[in-house]
């Protein structure tokens, strides 16, 4: 089980890698083509539709890393209120309505791949497809990530602590 836990941080930081290439290029884009615009009037035609592009991958990016490092947003309140089981029966519950969120999205996801597929956005001449197909990697990636972690939790493997299924930036 530790195994998949390292592939998972491993497959994390690759995910973070391109979240930060992804801002890169966004930023060299934008900041290009203004500089292009004002100073030349010039410009790069494909900037605002890659541009957008890459926000929805940088965004899918950092979903994936929030979701593995329980960074998401959440009310813990009456959670940590709970005892141990209880605890372990709503972390349970919570995570098969993620699941099948992430499912919905993934099928969805993966049924506007095929019909945008042929295709063609008008600035770069890219399959559509590939802007779905940050859905598609988003749903596998939560799954994956959603399914260890109920694992985990029902092998009795996560500890208490960690059945709060977020955490407050000041607890790390």
């Amino acid at each position: 089980m530790r195994l998949i836990g390292k592939a998972l941080d491993l497959y994390c930081q690759l995910a973070k890698a391109l979240a930060v290439l992804c801002m890169v290029v966004m930023v060299v884009l934008v900041f290009g083509n203004v500089v292009l615009r004002y100073g030349f009037n010039s410009g790069i035609i494909v900037s605002e539709e890659l541009s957008r592009w890459l926000l929805v991958w940088l965004t899918f990016f950092g979903a994936i890393v929030a979701l593995r490092e329980h960074k998401h947003l959440g009310v813990d309140m009456l959670v940590q209120r709970l005892s141990a089981p209880m605890k372990r029966v709503c972390f349970v519950l919570s995570h098969l309505l993620m699941l099948y969120a992430s499912y919905l999205l993934l099928e969805g996801s993966w049924r506007q791949v095929l019909i945008t597929a042929g295709d063609r956005a008008p600035a770069t001449s890219l399959s559509v497809g590939f802007f779905y197909a940050s859905g598609v990697v988003f749903g596998v990636s939560a799954m994956l990530i959603l399914g260890y972690d109920l694992l985990r939790a029902v092998t009795g493997e996560a500890g208490e602590d960690e059945l709060i299924a977020i955490r407050d930036s000041e607890e790390g």
